[in-house]
């Protein structure tokens, strides 16, 4: 049930004299509550800020984009606020902490100037720049990784989640029933051409997410990865062999088809439910059994 009002539910409810309605003529139990989502402007982070749009919730959504792609991120936004929703997209490196404490003012700002609710409910982390360099290489031509490529590596697909929510935390911004999500990918645990420090960073993420889930579950606060499967994303495209990336995982995925964000959003949306208070600290796997198959 939703506890917010009595009369509405999630699922189907009995009404009057025992009248039976469905979810289609209920309110959703997101409805009027806001997301931040960390790379809104395509991929993962934008269908999720789609789809969480449609089920009621405004946005907050960070992204980096130059001219060429910027159609997209104002594309999303126009769609959210479509379909009457709020969306405040901030065109910034987000992992640069002035920038993140300016948008957590832009937050605190707007909810108390609308006596809106006082937390964020839904944060999402899918920001997706990283060097993809060999380690090693002999060709003079090929360059391998540097320290500091590493290290921005590390610092913005994985730290950086970590120093968001310490600041959404200590300005108050996060409480009971914040959901908190990191995308990651079985790179985690396997190897792969050039994706080193990616991989090293999406460890990293996982890490992080169960020591934010630890620390804070007291709290009602619940941190979980999503681990998508193989998805023709821009970010993926980047990766090199990314087309036998994605004609093997097409061949072997159970189901038929590759993962596409939207079932990544779907899922997001899903588990962000309030009754959903118990599931914490996971790598939630959102592949169409593609890992179990491989």
């Amino acid at each position: 049930m939703n506890d917010k009002a009595g009369a509405l539910s999630y699922g189907s409810i009995l009404i009057g004299d025992g009248e039976e309605i469905g979810l289609s003529q209920t309110q959703h139990p997101l409805e009027g509550e806001w997301a931040l989502i960390l790379g809104c402007s395509s991929g993962f982070g934008g269908a999720t800020a789609k789809e969480l749009a449609r089920q009621g919730m405004n946005i907050f959504g960070v992204h980096l984009d130059r001219k060429a792609t910027m159609a997209n991120a104002l594309s999303i936004q126009r769609e959210i606020e479509s379909l009457g929703r709020r969306a405040f997209f901030s065109n910034v490196d987000a992992s640069n902490p002035q920038n993140m404490e300016e948008i957590a003012q832009t937050i605190q700002t707007t909810f108390a100037a609308a006596s809106e609710p006082d937390i964020v409910r839904v944060v999402v982390h899918s920001l997706a720049f990283g060097s993809l360099r060999p380690y090693f290489t002999t060709d003079p031509d090929d360059a391998p990784l540097t320290q500091r490529q590493m290290e921005s590596t590390l610092h913005v697909m994985g730290h950086s989640l970590v120093y968001w929510v310490q600041t959404l935390f200590h300005k108050g911004l996060l409480g009971a029933g914040s959901r908190i999500y990191a995308l990651t990918s079985s790179g985690t645990t396997r190897a792969m051409p050039s994706y080193g420090a990616v991989s090293a960073a999406k460890a990293v993420l996982e890490s992080h997410t169960r020591q934010i889930a630890l620390e804070l579950s007291h709290l009602g606060i619940t941190a979980n990865c999503i681990r998508a499967g193989v998805t023709d994303t821009p970010a993926l495209r980047k990766i090199p062999g990314n087309e036998a990336m994605l004609e093997k995982a097409l061949a072997h995925n159970p189901s038929g088809r590759l993962t596409v964000p939207e079932d990544v959003a779907k899922a997001i949306a899903l588990l962000s439910h309030p009754n959903n208070q118990w599931m914490t600290g996971n790598v939630i796997g959102v592949d169409g059994g593609e890992l179990v198959s491989a």
